[in-house]
Formats: C-alpha cells, structure tokens, sequence
C-alpha cells in the first residue's frame, strides 16, 4: 500500500469524529497557549530588568563584584576612574550616575523616579531625544525624562514643565525614547553627572558605574584582569545582562514560580490529549484490524498513528501560539507596561514539549494497535 494512501486514510479517521478531533486540537492548544504565556512573561520580565544597560549601549561596565542587577548600585571610588583610564586598550572611560529619587510634580503629588547622570563632557548613553535638544541638559537644572509607559506617572510633561527633586528646581528640557522600558514601574529622568550628584544625597563615593569602550576588543581579557586586581570586575554588555538574568533566575522566586507552572501546562496537555488520543485510538480499533486484514504491515500502521499524533501536535502548536500572540498584542495595547516578550527560545520550548507530547500519545497507540489480531476484530 502507498504510503500517500496509508496518510490520506489516517487522515480521514483523524477527522472523521470533529468532536474527538475538537478535543486533541483543544488539549494540545491550553497547553502550548500556557507554556508560551509563562516563558513569554519571564522573557518580557528579564529584558526589562536589563533596560538601564540596553539603552545606555555601552560595550563595558566596570563595577563592584557585589552588583546583581543594574538597580543594585554599589559605588566605586573615584580613582578607579583614572586607573581604568590609564589601562592599555581603553579608548575612553566615563562615570555614570544611577540611583532614585522623589520628584515632587505640580500638582503637590510626590513620583519616586530613576535618575540616570551622564558624563559631563561625552554625555555617553544618551537617549535619542523625540523632542527637544539634548545641548540644553546642559542649562540649568535640565532633566530629559523618558516617554514610556511610566511617563504618565509624571503628569505627562511637556518641554517647561517644572518639578522639584530634593528641594532642587527642575526643569524638563526633552523627552526621550528608548528601545527598552523599565521593571519596576518608576519614571526615568536623565541628567548630567554633575546635577546628579548635586541634587540627590549620596555616600562617598557617587559612581555608580565607568563606562567603557575599547580600542581594540583583543585588549578585553587583559583589561578584566587588571580590574580584577583592582578589586573590582568589568563585564561586557552581554555578560552585564547576563548576570541580571541569572539573578532574577535563580536568586529570586520569579524564574521557580514560572519555571513549575510551564511544567505544570505541560502535564495538564499530556494528560488531556494522551487520554483523548488512547479513546480515540479504542474507538477505531476495528478499523485498524481490517487494515491489518487487507494486508497492512505494523510498519504502516505505525506511520498512520506518528501522523494523526504529529498533525494533531502541530496543528495545535500553531494555534496555540496564534492565540497567545494576539493576547499579548491585544494586552501591550491596553496596558503599556505589560512585560511580555515573544522570543525563539521561547517558541522552541514549547515545540519540544509539543514534541514530546505527540511522542508518548504515539507510543501509547502505537502499543495497542501493533496488539491487535484481525481474528479478534472480525470475531466481535
């Protein structure tokens, strides 16, 4: 028997019972829409706790070893600055200023906002301004706040519009966009350095980070150990965002709390369609048997049940991750601040537990078929 044939008859027994049909494709479908939503959120999660080192773009960042996140500021004192400078390799090195505030608005409400200070001569990092010009930073008290789904929490300012921070007058000269918004749901204020540490109280030391490009990446590996001798570590922008997501991960309940309910998604759609794909595989027992009869080897009928458990697995993959798509669409349009992110990584997970799915639905069916005599068929 041709192998088409063999598929189009699979096929057909498949579909013939849409109510059983309905059921494998809805089984399949709540687990993959689960399995996305979980890893999606964690994935929205872990890109913005790296927003501060996506949109500040710098190649390396120099700290102390104690820092997990970006948020986790521990200063470094100011003569790492010139030594970093003075380093073989490094073009240049700047300070950056991180750290909170309270804003007071117009209107007599108080914000907690993240001020971010940049170098005073460079301005590295900045933010590509939508209004305004990023020269007037300089005047004074000139802060660019950052339009993103927290900008609201500011009172939607505009370029003049007036705040106090510490008993300090502050003036919004520009609005910014930026490729990644925050996690923790504060505005974000960009300053000078120099402002920065004026205006918000601070320890001794009042670098956060040293920023730094290299002439040449080749010197990396010797600038990172004569950091480390230093007492302090230098990290790339991917090892930086690494290192943030290995923290919230593993240091934090964020990654357990996703990491049991993605297992949990995966057992409810083993469980639904592995029962529903033995009834159906029951149900059509006889049908099998008389294939048997006519002359179908096991071989056959092996391939008729990896394709009716294969099709059903994609089909409810597809849907599954259309309607987690448009959800998260629909959610990012509503409410701004929704941390949810699509990536491969996320989508490959969910195939290999589809995967998995079709594959012990397949070993079940395909123990019970291979089982049948067509003697027992016709004799019933």
């Amino acid at each position: 028997m041709k192998l088409s044939g063999i598929l189009l008859i699979a096929y057909k027994l498949l579909t013939n019972d849409r109510g059983k049909f309905f059921s494998l494709l809805v089984g399949i479908t709540f687990a993959v829409f689960l399995m996305v939503q979980m890893t999606s959120i964690f994935s929205g999660i872990l890109h913005r706790s790296s927003a501060t080192v996506t949109n500040i773009g710098a190649s390396v960042w120099v700290m102390d070893p104690a820092v997990n996140t970006v948020a986790n500021t521990i200063p470094v004192p100011d003569y790492l600055l010139d030594a970093v400078r003075s380093m073989e390799g490094v073009s240049y090195a700047v300070p950056l200023y991180s750290g909170g505030a309270l804003v007071k608005l117009q209107s007599g409400a108080y914000q907690a906002v993240s001020v971010i200070g940049l170098d005073d001569t460079s301005l590295f990092g900045r933010p590509v301004l939508a209004q305004g010009n990023i020269q007037d930073i300089y005047a004074e008290n000139g802060f660019v706040v950052v339009q993103d789904a927290e900008y609201h929490k500011l009172e939607n300012p505009e370029i003049g519009t007036e705040f106090e921070i510490n008993d300090h007058r502050g003036v919004i000269v520009g609005i910014a966009k930026v490729s990644a918004g925050g996690l923790f749901g504060v505005p974000t204020l960009y300053t000078t350095y120099s402002r920065a540490i004026q205006y918000i109280p601070s320890t001794r030391f009042t670098t956060s980070y040293l920023l730094v490009e290299l002439k040449d990446a080749a010197a990396l590996p010797s600038i990172k150990r004569e950091v480390e001798r230093l007492g302090y570590v230098a990290l790339t922008k991917d090892e930086f965002i690494q290192k943030i997501s290995n923290f919230y991960k593993y240091q934090t309940g964020i990654g357990t709390n996703i990491m049991l309910m993605t297992i949990m998604s995966f057992i409810v759609g083993l469980a639904v369609s592995g029962q529903t794909f033995y009834t159906f595989i029951l149900e059509n027992l006889d049908k099998f048997g008389a294939l048997k009869a006519i002359g179908a080897k096991g071989r056959e009928l092996i391939y008729m049940i990896l394709f009716q458990a294969t099709f059903t697995a994609l089909a409810g993959y597809g849907i599954g991750v259309g309607l987690c798509t448009v959800l998260i669409t629909l959610a990012k349009l509503r409410l701004p601040s929704y941390a949810s992110l699509i990536t491969f990584t996320n989508l490959g997970l969910a195939f290999g537990m589809v995967v998995l799915i079709a594959g012990i639905s397949s070993y079940i069916g395909i123990r019970k078929v291979l089982r049948i005599e067509p003697f027992d068929i016709f004799r019933g």
